[in-house]
């Protein structure tokens, strides 16, 4: 058995198959924190992957060196005492590159950003090691140098997102609305999702506007009073809030309603698919729920994955 291990790399294809599993979890479990055991093997060694994951739990990271045909070759490395596997919305807060795999999959990073990227997959039926392995992938992609969204102060970034995101949404969620309607009354008769798309689309806008206003004339002052040390202000808005994770918690919950409304939309015209008999104006709403979509993905994302986890941690200063 010794014989098929040399330094760290363990050639499977000398082992005995029915000693196969059994000899890389003995390896395996004799790594010490931050180790790494890499396995050559003649065919895909996924299945370990998962016995692995289910025996002893998220303690490693999982890297494809090569994928055949020959030869598969894999580093599996033991995570250190204390480090925990980093959630959807750290990884895209980190780096935007990884949200465009996570959009990629249908994987929410920003109503569900709390979930680790193996929890989202396991939830949604997804291979988690074609995931795991564009995820490296992307690290090694040129960066387009995004805005340094995570560099920026609370008070910046929270001026930012009004003044983008925020004019954004009040300037064409109207126009989404009056397209739904539009579309709805000329072509619901032979497509009687679009009737539901409208009442999807009526009430994401009522629940945003109200949204907006909740978080201009409440949170984000909290914030900014928080974020300068204004100590009059911060103590006025402890008074009337308590802490700053009451109206996080409200504003998360609302971000996840309209999230699901937006879902919903998409599953109901599948995925933004025109039907043969669309008109400009059909075509221009699918287009500009998309693009709403779109931005609603990086609004959220700032705000659940950035401003408000930076927020709490200024109440505990």
């Amino acid at each position: 058995m010794e014989t098929t291990l040399t330094g760290n790399i363990l050639n499977v294809t000398l082992i005995e198959p029915r000693l196969k599993h059994p000899t890389i979890f003995q390896h395996f479990d004799e790594l010490t924190g931050g180790e790494d055991l890499v396995i050559h093997n003649d065919h895909d060694p996924k299945p370990l992957y998962y016995q692995l994951l289910g025996e002893r739990g998220n303690i490693f990271t999982w890297e494809y060196l090569e994928q055949g045909p020959v030869w598969w070759k894999v580093r599996i490395t033991k995570r250190k005492n204390g480090e925990g596997e980093e959630t959807l919305g750290q990884l895209a807060a980190k780096d935007l590159r990884k949200a465009q795999v996570f959009k990629k999959y249908g994987l929410d990073f920003c109503c569900g950003g709390k979930k680790t990227v193996k929890e989202a997959c396991r939830e949604k039926g997804i291979d988690v090691t074609k995931v795991e392995q564009e995820l490296q992938q992307a690290d090694r992609m040129p960066s387009a140098r995004p805005l340094p969204y995570t560099d920026w102060s609370p008070s910046f970034l929270a001026e930012y997102i009004v003044n983008t995101h925020h004019s954004y949404v009040r300037k064409n969620l109207p126009d989404i609305l009056a397209y739904a309607e539009k579309v709805k009354r000329v072509h619901g008769g032979r497509h009687p999702e679009l009737l539901a798309v409208h009442k999807l689309v009526e009430d994401m806008h009522q629940e945003m506007m109200a949204h907006l206003v909740k978080e201009e004339q409440v949170l984000f002052p909290y914030i900014q009073a928080l974020d300068k040390r204004e100590t009059g202000n911060r103590s006025a808005w402890q008074a009337e809030l308590g802490s700053v994770q009451q109206p996080v918690n409200l504003m998360e919950m609302e971000h996840e309603s309209v999230g699901g409304m937006m879902e919903e939309i998409r599953q109901l015209t599948q995925n933004f698919q025109l039907p043969e008999d669309a008109c400009a104006s059909y075509s221009l709403l699918y287009r500009l729920l998309e693009e709403f979509e779109e931005d609603l993905h990086l609004h959220v994302h700032l705000e659940n994955n950035i401003l408000f986890p930076a927020a709490l941690q200024l109440e505990k200063i």
